[in-house]
């Protein structure tokens, strides 16, 4: 049987898991594992996909060559699934908030949409990745001539935010690694003000994957174990209240992972049945909500 005590102590061990996963990300550009020593997945190095490098993924993704050559050194890893920045559409004057900003990736591009009269907050949980992401401010606002960004240590469980002070939520492959989906959206709904929108990347089962891909750590770090059916996912964000549900899959992602060979999927696709590849199980997904007026 289990007890209210082994499951905070399962979610709090999948935490420093992931932790720890991004800690070594932000130091070193890769995630390297006992199965994996040079990587486990593009949700996880600077150079993981064979030939795809981090560049390549976020060009492959909807990133223009202009938006990444615009960035602070360093601040592409390889971690992105998704632009949600474009999808969110923001505008100047906007308070938006970055759900898991890592080294700032889309904190930065989002920086001069929202322009000078409007503010980027980010996000994380790993004090190494929020070291990384204040140091590339520096840069940022020198190449932009704007001072509209911050990042703040805290759990997107448990948002250093006030209530209804956020008009655009964003996150980039982050909400799937939490193993508190639910608690995640209801801390969304609470931090957006009435009217404003969360406009998300993130991973998605197509079908269930099997127990053994489920259970390697480095796909948990790699945006993988942690996805759950689409309409699960459909559900999770209802139930925090939101409205206007729209979930878009995209499985351009997944290809170009399988195409380049990364390792983790390629050590997915050598557990899964015969006959079947990681885009049968696993999508890229745009995630779009509205909380009521």
């Amino acid at each position: 049987m289990t007890t209210d005590n082994d499951k905070s102590e399962s979610t709090i061990d999948l935490r420093e898991q992931v932790r720890k996963g991004y800690a070594q990300i932000a130091v070193t550009g890769v995630l390297a594992t006992a199965t994996a020593p040079k990587g486990g997945g593009c949700c996880g190095t600077t150079d993981c996909c064979g030939g795809l490098s981090a560049e390549d993924l976020a060009l492959q993704i909807g990133y223009s060559a202009n938006e990444i050559r615009a960035l602070p050194e360093g601040t592409n890893m390889g971690l992105s699934c998704g632009n949600p920045a474009a999808i969110a559409e923001l505008k100047p004057g906007q308070v938006v908030l970055d759900l898991g900003s890592g080294g700032g990736f889309d904190v930065f591009l989002a920086g001069p949409k929202v322009g000078a009269t409007g503010r980027v907050i980010g996000v994380d949980m790993t004090p190494e990745m929020l070291a990384k992401a204040r140091k590339n401010t520096a840069q940022y606002r020198k190449t932009t001539g704007l001072d509209n960004v911050e990042f703040r240590l805290g759990e997107i469980e448990h948002l250093p935010v006030a209530d209804e002070s956020i008009d655009v939520v964003i996150s980039n492959c982050v909400i799937n690694l939490s193993p508190e989906k639910s608690q995640v959206w209801h801390e969304v709904a609470r931090v957006l003000k009435p009217g404003g929108k969360v406009a998300a990347s993130d991973m998605a089962l197509l079908r269930p994957l099997p127990d053994t891909v489920r259970a390697m750590v480095e796909a948990l770090v790699g945006c993988v174990a942690g996805a759950v059916m689409l309409e699960e996912y459909r559900q999770m964000v209802m139930a925090a209240g939101l409205t206007d549900v729209e979930l878009r899959p995209k499985p351009e992602y997944v290809a170009a992972l399988a195409e380049f060979k990364d390792p983790l999927y390629e050590r997915i696709a050598a557990s899964l049945p015969p006959g079947t590849t990681a885009a049968d199980f696993l999508t890229s997904l745009d995630v779009m909500a509205r909380k009521p007026q």
